[in-house]
């Protein structure tokens, strides 16, 4: 039987902003990634692709129709499945996703997760809005559902997404097959966890309306108001906690209006006050990202991963597509193959070691910083530097103050990452 739970701990939170929000002529994604405490993310390189006429994709559960090209992404994405729990891809399109309970039954059939939904639509799209369509479409033919979770008891919801490019950003939230989208030409905005599209809705699925006035959920009178109509009656606990921080989220960036940068998105991520940053029931931050996406299409986006937990005491490294990017073999996970816990049926019976070697330096710092030590304290240091000196890297390429050699911007998450091991080492 599948769990439905939405009073089991699950959280995500992502924001952004657009100008005149930004400091900086440049769209600013970030999130969080929530997620049971001990599973482990890895961050993932896939270059782009030609495919052959009528082939087939095995994600995490099903098959999809292939198409003919697919773009190159990096991926931050627990290690266990096929998607992505966020993303990026050449084009500077991003996405971050999040679970949601509504009116709408969560099926127990396994179909595509969120995740890989969000994988489909970076390899597959140009743009934010693209990307909207995509989902849209993905979920009409597969539908959404199967376990999110690494347990032998599935646990199942349903997807809201936030989705950026160099100009814009889309709020794409799910109820089923059923979608409300709305459209962020300026300011900033966040989710978590919850429908936050009320009556300005850019586009929907065709029965939306249709559907919710067949199920009595709204009359057919007055104004439409999405986020209304399907969020569920009765709150459960943990979408009241949610609410919370979903109001942290938005007080954090109206206090930062016309001055949010990357280093303002990354405070926020590391705020434990507001639960944004999170450690509780089972559940902490075990993956964070911030993106900037230049307006300038001259100008490279810059998309900063941690690959470890606890954004508070991680380090977001740089990621650019450029020439010679290849994959940080520090941040991939062993594969299993066939022996694989989530392909053995009935699944999820055992579980597997599936840290990396950058996970397994990260635990022992984060030991040490958690006792407060001097050696903690010098660690965290350490971490502070590296950080900076990435921030110093997007500050030069904004500016046009560095112009590095392709190659070597292709390679600058490489260099990070074996900074950060040897350090640790």
């Amino acid at each position: 039987m599948a769990s439905s739970n939405p009073d089991a701990p699950c959280s995500c939170d992502c924001f952004v902003s657009v100008p005149p929000a930004s400091a900086i002529p440049a769209v600013i994604f970030a999130k969080n990634s929530d997620r049971p405490r001990d599973e482990v993310q890895e961050v993932v390189f896939i270059p782009a692709s030609t495919h052959v006429p009528g082939s087939r994709l095995q994600c995490t559960y099903i098959e999809v129709e292939q198409v003919l090209k697919t773009h190159a992404v990096i991926l931050s994405r627990p290690s266990w499945l096929w998607g992505a729990e966020m993303g990026a891809n050449e084009h500077g399109v991003c996405i971050g996703n999040e679970a949601v309970w509504t009116k709408e039954p969560v099926g127990e059939g396994e179909a595509l997760l969120g995740m890989d939904l969000l994988r489909l639509a970076l390899e597959r799209s140009s743009t934010a809005q693209e990307a909207v369509h995509v989902i849209a479409g993905l979920l009409e033919r597969y539908g959404q559902g199967g376990s999110c979770r690494e347990e032998p008891v599935p646990f199942c919801y349903h997807n809201t997404f936030l989705l950026a490019d160099r100009t814009e950003a889309w709020v794409l939230e799910t109820a089923g097959k059923l979608w409300a989208a709305q459209q962020i030409q300026g300011g900033a905005r966040n989710i978590s966890n919850q429908l936050s599209i009320g009556t300005d809705i850019s586009a929907e699925h065709p029965e939306l309306r249709s559907h919710a006035k067949a199920q009595g959920w709204w009359t057919g009178q007055g104004t439409f108001d999405f986020a209304e109509v399907f969020s569920l009656t009765q709150q459960p606990v943990r979408m009241e906690a949610a609410k919370a921080r979903f109001r942290a989220g938005h007080e954090l960036l109206q206090q930062r209006q016309g001055s949010i940068t990357a280093e303002v998105m990354m405070d926020i991520l590391r705020n434990k006050q507001s639960g944004i940053c999170m450690d509780s029931g089972g559940f902490r931050t075990t993956a964070s990202m911030v993106s900037v996406l230049p307006q300038d299409p001259t100008k490279p986006c810059v998309h900063f991963l941690t690959a470890t937990p606890d954004p508070s005491r991680s380090v977001f490294k740089p990621f650019i597509f450029e020439v010679g990017v290849a994959q940080a073999p520090q941040v991939l996970s062993p594969i299993f193959g066939a022996q694989d816990p989530v392909r053995i049926l009935p699944r999820f019976q055992t579980q597997v070691d599936r840290r990396h070697l950058l996970y397994r330096g990260h635990q022992a710092a984060l030991g040490l910083m958690e006792d407060g030590q001097d050696q903690g304290k010098q660690l965290r240091q350490m971490q502070q530097s590296l950080e900076q000196e990435g921030l110093e890297v997007l500050r030069g390429l904004l500016t046009g103050e560095q112009t590095p050699p392709p190659q070597l911007l292709g390679s600058l998450f490489q260099t990070f990452v074996e900074k950060e091991q040897k350090a640790y080492a």
